[in-house]
């Protein structure tokens, strides 16, 4: 158990750079349609969870908060119809048509400025979409990166947790996001914690059609909120292998399969559609070269190393397993040592959606 001062320490850890700025009429409407049409055409697209987790340890590595005494959570208990796909990665746009949206001249300069950096590199661009959506994330960091240890050779849950334990800043790569979402739902907007997640929250309210922010979302803890009518929030059937495809007779129609069989179905106006644009930042040349020639790179195994030679100095000790990457109880209890328990409040109008405790 963190004793209220350590879970002071921590929560500090967790602040962006910055605030976050909130930008508007972010795309153009013929950006905004492509962007659509790749999703509806290059589908379908498979849930958030079930592309990044292999259990529940891992799952909430990322996120923060308590659950009641007793209670093992699953990762059905997150089981929520929002899919993600990649429209552009390791620098590299994905689908020629969105050249434009990812190599955005105008975002470039939104990530060195909230940096006040002199260069920036865009990175990756995802999105988020879903129909009616429940929202049980109680809060959680995006992936960050650090210089050798990063998503595209670490498990998730570990850049989290290094992340939260605020041990590899001299290895953090500085990351800006320009994150915009399409969304006509009078009630659903974004919630984060800027000041740490002890600290109160700020929202972006809704409507947040073409809205955004640009923000370091890998120090913040944030947390997209509930959108659509209630009793359509979880659609009877959604399984991990739920599927999210355009209906290929209109590209304004979109289905939930399992199989062959649609479980749901929505117009485009129903969706909450996010558009996740991130760019790696440098100060100056020599930290560019820095992030780019590998000299100062940290390995996965000096980074495991260096977390348990923390916890054995506050005496925690922790035997390394063989598979450390994939032990769940190894996991769960390097996450555990720096988890403050989740933020300490939420806005009214935005609660976490209610779980189902069995």
């Amino acid at each position: 158990m963190l004793t209220d001062d350590r879970r002071l320490e921590l929560s500090d850890v967790l602040r962006p750079i910055a605030p976050p700025r909130e930008i508007s009429n972010i795309y153009t409407a013929d950006q905004r349609r492509r962007l659509l049409d790749v999703v509806h055409a290059e589908g379908p697209w498979k849930l958030i969870i079930a592309q990044h987790f292999a259990s529940a340890d891992e799952l909430m590595a990322t996120m923060s908060g308590a659950f009641p005494e007793g209670f093992t959570p699953s990762l059905d208990l997150f089981l929520t119809p929002t899919f993600r796909g990649y429209l552009a990665e390791y620098g590299t746009v994905l689908y020629p048509e969105l050249h434009d949206c990812f190599y955005n001249a105008g975002f470039i300069e939104h990530a060195k400025s909230y940096w006040n950096a002199q260069y920036a590199k865009p990175e990756m661009m995802l999105f988020n979409i879903n129909g009616p959506c429940a929202n049980r994330d109680p809060g959680h960091l995006d992936s960050p990166s650090f210089r050798g240890v990063r998503h595209s050779n670490a498990p998730t849950w570990l850049c989290s947790v290094m992340g939260k334990s605020g041990l590899f800043t001299e290895y953090l790569i500085k990351m800006a996001q320009v994150i915009t979402w399409f969304s006509l739902d009078e009630g659903s907007g974004f919630t984060y914690w800027p000041d740490g997640p002890l600290k109160p929250p700020a929202r972006v309210l809704p409507p947040i059609d073409n809205r955004g922010v640009v923000v370091q979302n890998e120090m913040m803890v944030h947390r997209g909120e509930a959108n659509g009518p209630l009793e359509q929030q979880v659609p009877a059937g959604l399984a991990f292998d739920t599927l999210f495809a355009g209906d290929p007779a209109d590209r304004d129609q979109w289905v939930l399969k399992n199989g062959d069989d649609v479980i749901a179905r929505h117009h485009t106006n129903e969706l909450r559609f996010l558009v996740h644009w991130s760019a790696e930042v440098f100060g100056d040349f020599a930290e560019l070269k820095k992030n780019m020639d590998g000299s100062d790179d940290i390995t996965i195994e000096r980074a495991i190393g260096m977390m348990v030679d923390d916890l054995k100095s506050k005496g925690i000790t922790l035997d390394v397993p063989s598979e450390p990457l994939h032990d769940p109880q190894f996991i769960g209890a390097l996450n555990a040592a720096y988890d403050l328990g989740g933020p300490s409040s939420y806005p009214e109008e935005a609660p976490i959606s209610a779980f189902q405790f069995a």
